[in-house]
């Protein structure tokens, strides 16, 4: 059986502020009836979290929930436990109309930080990054430049940004340029 490994292993780009590939990370997508106590109770046993309100993210002891659409949560943890979250996630909703899919390859995980990683993030995605308008517990599926993508903030100037695995050299190479020296914006605080 052969190892897995990230999409672009580790790749790291420092200018006005860093854009790294994080490695393997565990993503589960769920879908279902998000209202339903079903739900609640699969997701808090499986994470620790509660289900996210529209366009939040929770966090618990075992794990992130990401809401990414009316019915459906992206479940972060960590590669490791993702096939036991899977199967607990599972016999939670049994008998429930859910779906749970194991989409850890098909992603890959980039975090961009430092003091410019706000104006390096809002060069490239159609999302007001302002600190007034965008909070540490918010996520945005949208698109980074031509691709479509998903982030959160996940500390005071560090975002986790989310893609598919086949475009991943081309979101580093359009973050990389985001963030290279001479490129500073200075614009939203």
């Amino acid at each position: 059986m052969s190892k897995a490994v990230s999409a672009l292993s580790g790749a790291k780009f420092a200018g006005f502020a860093t854009v790294t590939e994080t490695g393997l990370r565990g993503m589960i997508t769920v879908r279902g009836d998000l209202a339903s106590k079903e739900m609640a109770a699969a997701v808090k046993s499986a994470t620790g979290a509660g289900v996210p309100d529209q366009r939040k993210v929770s966090v618990g002891d075992k794990g992130k929930v990401a809401w990414m659409s009316p019915d459906e949560l992206l479940v972060v943890v960590e590669y490791a436990t993702v096939l036991d979250t899977v199967a607990t996630l599972t016999t939670a909703l049994a008998g429930s109309h859910a779906l749970v899919a194991n989409v850890s390859d098909a992603r890959a995980v980039f975090e961009i930080s430092g003091e410019g990683s706000r104006d390096a993030l809002a060069k490239l995605a159609p999302v007001d990054l302002s600190k007034s308008a965008f909070a540490p517990d918010e996520i945005r599926r949208t698109r980074i430049a031509q691709v479509p993508a998903a982030f959160w903030q996940t500390g005071d100037s560090c975002f986790e940004v989310i893609c598919f695995r086949s475009v991943a050299q081309y979101v580093f190479d359009v973050l990389r340029l985001s963030v290279t020296n001479g490129g500073e914006v200075h614009h939203l605080v």
